[in-house]
């Protein structure tokens, strides 16, 4: 029996919560490992009681620079009174003197993104660039700290990799395809209205909340392409709504709105506004084609719910896209609406084309498992685990 420390203080929305959902019902089905999840209060209340799973909610500060230093004084008494063996910091901060061996799990590719920065510049936010350096500072003295580094791609672990000098793992993230599609709930009738006002049309899907790295404002360009192309015959669907404070995090969505107004394509944009998670496979299988045009990633787990559901994939052409996707997505140069769009009315024109990327979608979206990451994440704790006391051991004998 092994005891693993797994610290999801971090998660709110996003990656973090998709990956604390569905990695904490892996563990707790194993009869080798107990474990021990540090989650915020709110967070917490999304979790039944689990066998051999406790949890400790913890209150921290809003702040991430806050939170941070809280976990440094809070994270190893927390540790020492669950008598764990293993801590996973799951937040992409590590604790700097960690008690026991401690795995980084680091999944936030803004820190490494050069176009994320220019993108700030750009926009004049130097608070939210500022705010970007320092968390990416903690975050590349955090893989210094951690007894190993573990990313959700092979494509992000190099570029980990290059930028801090340091070796990086790649253990995938993954899809449970009986947990997503188990829920027979029905959607909401105003979620369900908005997709019936789309019947006729080509559905055109992109799931995140409003951000500048996913890279609205290049799709939102194309759709006015694809509109005048097809005739007005597109719906494009958004799983957010273009207001700042509709969405997480400190983006302004002022601009991208006034964008859509701009183009006049107001009218095919659909906000959905947010989908609970097991209401999403209704949405993925209400649409067409699935598109994103993100220019930072470091898994996209969308993108592979996308293929599960066997949706037809354009992908923006970066490193991540290429390894998640493979031969199931089309892709297109990140910053190019012309090129995007294109790509649509491809996919939009000619029904072979769709059915060639259907094949390879549901075949792909296999090869991702939660069970095969929870699999990997334990056997690295336990050589980790031995590899201590072995350290140990040698301590007290010389």
């Amino acid at each position: 029996m092994i005891h693993l420390f797994l610290n999801g203080l971090a998660a709110s929305a996003g990656g973090g919560l998709t990956y604390l959902r569905n990695v904490i019902p892996q563990l707790a089905a194993r009869d080798d490992v107990h474990t021990t999840v540090a989650l915020s209060p709110t967070v917490r209340q999304e979790f039944a009681e689990f066998k051999r799973v406790m949890f400790v909610a913890t209150d921290l500060a809003a702040g991430a620079g806050q939170r941070f230093w809280q976990e440094q004084r809070t994270l190893p008494r927390l540790v020492r009174q669950a008598n764990a063996d293993v801590l996973i910091s799951a937040g992409n901060f590590a604790l700097r003197k960690s008690p026991v061996p401690q795995i980084l799990l680091s999944r936030n590719s803004l820190y490494t993104s050069s176009d994320f920065y220019r993108d700030l510049k750009l926009r004049r936010d130097y608070k939210l660039w500022l705010d970007t350096r320092i968390k990416g500072s903690l975050a590349k003295r955090s893989i210094r700290w951690a007894d190993c580094t573990v990313a959700p791609s092979q494509a992000f672990a190099d570029e980990l990799q290059r930028w801090s000098g340091r070796k990086v793992m790649s253990i995938h993230h993954g899809f449970d395809r009986e947990s997503f599609f188990g829920h027979g709930e029905l959607l909401s009738p105003a979620i369900q209205q908005k997709l019936d006002g789309a019947s006729g049309d080509l559905k055109v899907l992109f799931v995140s909340h409003y951000n500048y790295y996913r890279n609205f404002e290049t799709l939102f360009r194309a759709l006015a392409m694809v509109r005048d192309r097809l005739q007005g015959k597109v719906k494009l669907l958004l799983t957010c709504k273009l207001r700042s404070e509709a969405n997480p995090g400190s983006y302004q969505a002022d601009r991208a709105a006034a964008l859509v107004q701009s183009l006049g394509i107001a009218d095919h944009v659909v906000e959905l506004g947010s989908v609970p998670y097991r209401f999403l496979h209704h949405v993925y299988r209400a649409a067409d084609v699935y598109v994103t045009p993100a220019y930072a990633e470091s898994f996209a787990h969308p993108v592979v719910e996308a293929m599960s559901s066997g949706l037809p994939v354009i992908a923006s052409d970066i490193a991540v896209h290429r390894e998640i996707c493979e031969a199931a997505a089309i892709y297109f140069e990140r910053f190019s609406p012309a090129q995007l769009a294109e790509r649509i009315l491809q996919l939009a024109k000619s029904e072979t084309s769709r059915q060639e990327l259907k094949e390879h979608c549901r075949e792909r979206a296999e090869v991702f498992s939660w069970k095969a990451h929870a699999e990997a994440i334990v056997a690295l704790s336990i050589q980790l685990r031995a590899h201590r006391c072995a350290l140990d051991q040698s301590t007290r004998t010389s």
